[in-house]
């Protein structure tokens, strides 16, 4: 569809956005792959629920099961614009940068081979989720597990681990089940 000439106001609107603005607007739909967003200002969308989409990885920086846990329709909500998505003539949104990162404050305050307690909260085939503060969650790899995932541990076990490596570019916390006194 040729956005520009089926709806040029709107097409306008978009190409006004300027990245990092922050805009409001009214969750008007979820779906498995995001939400939709009536902004304040602006045109409606000829076919879509709202001008603004928010993708599901940029709904939360924590782990949730669905965009409803995060959201509900009705409700109100601001975000970041990222981009003009001109194929869908969408503004995409964020609502995870408006908040902070709880991830990088964990990594300013802990070190390789801290102990840590948590609960497990997944097993995949490449190792164990452990859930060690609010919104903070490292891998156990399967190589660092003495036997099969689901033999060691269950989902909602809580465990003691050891901190192995942070990376903070990447988000990622890599945990062990050795104890400080075992390394």
């Amino acid at each position: 569809m040729d956005w520009r000439a089926e709806s040029p106001e709107l097409w306008a609107f978009l190409g006004s956005l300027r990245c990092g603005e922050v805009l409001s607007g009214t969750v008007t739909a979820i779906e498995l792959f995001g939400v939709f967003v009536a902004l304040d200002d602006g045109p409606a969308h000829p076919l879509y629920p709202g001008v603004g989409f928010i993708t599901i990885p940029e709904l939360s920086w924590r782990r949730f099961e669905a965009a409803s846990d995060i959201v509900q329709v009705g409700q109100r909500v601001s975000g970041e614009f990222l981009q003009f998505d001109t194929w869908n003539a969408e503004a995409r949104l964020s609502l995870r940068a408006l908040q902070p990162d709880p991830f990088h404050a964990f990594a300013e305050r802990i070190t390789v081979g801290r102990e840590l307690r948590g609960h497990v909260t997944q097993l995949v085939p490449f190792g164990v989720f452990v859930q060690v503060a609010d919104g903070i969650e490292g891998l156990i790899r399967r190589r660092d597990l003495t036997q099969p995932t689901d033999e060691v541990v269950q989902i909602g076990d809580r465990v003691t681990v050891v901190v192995t490596h942070v990376d903070r570019e990447k988000r990622q916390l890599f945990l062990s089940r050795q104890t400080t006194s075992q390394l």
